[in-house]
């Protein structure tokens, strides 16, 4: 009899066997980050083939995700139902404290090939700020690139200017500070605090790369080493 089992029957209780041994709120954080990632793919402007490449492997990422957010990797508390972080929301974008020197200094000692760092993002009057990763890093130039945000001088200034006169894109280090309010998707307008977005499945992956214990990384040349 057990020979004839189906194979997809067996995958099934090994998935549910999974599922039960899962941190708690993992199944409700799976169905809202699927629900999410599945409406920001059908308006997304892919072709064919890189839908296909990303619903290949939507499956092992939600799960990934959501084994991080149901964890007690972050001091953040967690809303399960809708698989997003909750803190106190300053009154204005904690970014506005971080200087040019500030980011000159640290970018010089710290900047690295995978560093998670803070972009703020303004468009027309509202501002958030999103977890990028650094892929290069040109000493000689003084400058870094990020996977989705481009180039940046280790002050934060871009290194190319945006199609929209009203847009702008800053680098800054990561402190406690700026990473809470980008993983509780905190945004602000001229007028002050406004209702947080939703994060992508990228930036929550982005996020199980931080060490909340302290923002503090080795010096460059030690990594390398």
């Amino acid at each position: 009899m057990a020979s004839g089992l189906d194979k997809n029957q067996t995958n099934f209780f090994v998935e549910r066997h999974k599922l039960d041994t899962a941190p708690p709120q993992f199944a409700e954080i799976c169905t809202a980050l699927y629900e999410r990632e599945l409406l920001a793919l059908a308006t997304a402007p892919d072709d064919i083939a890189r839908l296909r490449q990303k619903l290949k492997g939507l499956s092992h990422h939600v799960k990934r995700a959501a084994h991080f957010m149901s964890g007690p990797y972050t001091p953040l508390a967690i809303d399960s139902h809708n698989a997003s972080w909750t803190a106190s929301q300053p009154i204005q974008n904690p970014a506005r404290k971080i200087t040019a020197v500030d980011n000159q200094q640290w970018f010089s000692r710290y900047a690295t090939h995978g560093l998670v760092v803070c972009v703020v993002v303004t468009e027309l009057e509202s501002s958030h700020i999103e977890l990028d990763s650094v892929d290069r890093v040109v000493d000689t130039t003084a400058t870094l690139h990020t996977n989705k945000h481009g180039w940046f001088g280790f002050d934060g200034q871009p290194e190319t200017a945006l199609q929209s006169q009203y847009a702008s894109r800053r680098v800054c280090k990561p402190t406690k500070a700026l990473v809470t309010a980008a993983c509780c998707g905190h945004q602000w307008n001229h007028k002050g605090r406004v209702p947080p977005r939703p994060l992508s499945l990228r930036e929550i992956l982005l996020a199980s790369n931080l060490d909340w214990r302290q923002f503090r990384y080795p010096h460059k040349t030690d990594l390398s080493s």
